[in-house]
């Protein structure tokens, strides 16, 4: 069953989304979604996937010095 993660970004910037692309690509896989919404002002994440966890999200975006945390 694929799950839906949400989370409030500091991405503010369709750049910033290249220099993710290819990591959040690798993570989420051809079987997962992820998408971006910069005019929400949480600038939200969006993560359709079977097995990624939403600690592995968090770290990556912390990773690149980005702002992340999964909405309940």
């Amino acid at each position: 069953m694929k799950e839906v993660l949400v989370f409030k970004t500091s991405i503010n910037h369709n750049r910033e989304i290249q220099i993710l692309k290819p990591d959040l690509n690798r993570l989420v896989t051809k079987k997962g979604y992820w998408n971006f919404d910069l005019e929400d002002c949480d600038n939200i994440l969006r993560v359709e996937t079977h097995m990624v966890k939403a600690n592995s999200i968090t770290n990556l975006l912390n990773n690149h010095g980005f702002f992340c945390e999964e909405l309940c």
